[in-house]
């Protein structure tokens, strides 16, 4: 029984930082795991033509690619802290990383290798749950973004789920946060417009956070 629950946790903890085999296993399933809470979330974004978009641990690419479809004139930075999720993500969006349209690159959220008001959009699907800080990291996410630039959050765990306790004992350095916890996050981030759309039932949350422009301080 140890050892089925010790490679139990072996593959569940590639959720946080995926590698070797199990690593392997976890992007693609996450690509199809999370693809409707995704698309959900993704529909909370404005009509709006992007310039610059950042995916924030982009995990397996799926979302990257779907952001290249929505937003046809936007070019893509996807970020993710496990090498093997960059070589995923890089794989199945080799066409626009040809074209230009697409950059993957690694590293951590907390220090993002980007320069200051960078970035139109960011987006964060399933992966805040294991962000350092989180504040630092939503700092960071702020210091990126252009003025009037929006910040998306997509959970399938809203924090008030008791069936999710089986998770925060089974992955390490998982946690689930509630809308109100989120919120207040981004609020010291920085953050003051913030929209939340919790869907109770389904246990899913999204949160559209945006960096006042100049003029509105």
């Amino acid at each position: 029984m140890e050892v089925n629950m010790g490679v139990w946790k072996s593959i569940f903890n590639n959720t946080c930082k995926p590698k070797g085999l199990f690593g392997m296993w976890m992007v693609t399933g996450m690509n199809h795991a999370h693809a409707a809470v995704s698309d959900w979330g993704m529909d909370h974004l404005p009509k709006i033509d992007f310039d610059q978009i950042a995916e924030l641990g982009c995990g397996g690419g799926r979302n990257v690619k779907a952001l290249l479809r929505r937003y046809p004139a936007a070019r893509i930075t996807a970020l993710d802290y496990s090498q093997i999720a960059v070589k995923k993500t890089k794989r199945i969006n080799q066409q626009a990383i040809q074209k230009g349209r697409c950059c993957v690159v690694q590293g951590d959220v907390s220090r993002l290798p980007f320069g200051d008001a960078q970035f139109d959009l960011a987006t964060a699907f399933e992966t805040v749950y294991f962000w350092p800080g989180p504040v630092e990291s939503f700092r960071e996410v702020y210091r990126i973004l252009k003025p009037g630039g929006g910040f998306l959050i997509v959970n399938e765990a809203d924090g008030t789920n008791p069936r999710d306790a089986r998770w925060l004992c089974t992955i390490d350095g998982l946690r689930i946060y509630n809308k109100e916890q989120l919120t207040g996050f981004l609020t010291e981030a920085g953050f003051s417009k913030i929209t939340v759309d919790h869907d109770p039932q389904k246990h899913r949350l999204c949160l559209l956070a945006v960096r006042e422009a100049a003029a509105e301080r």
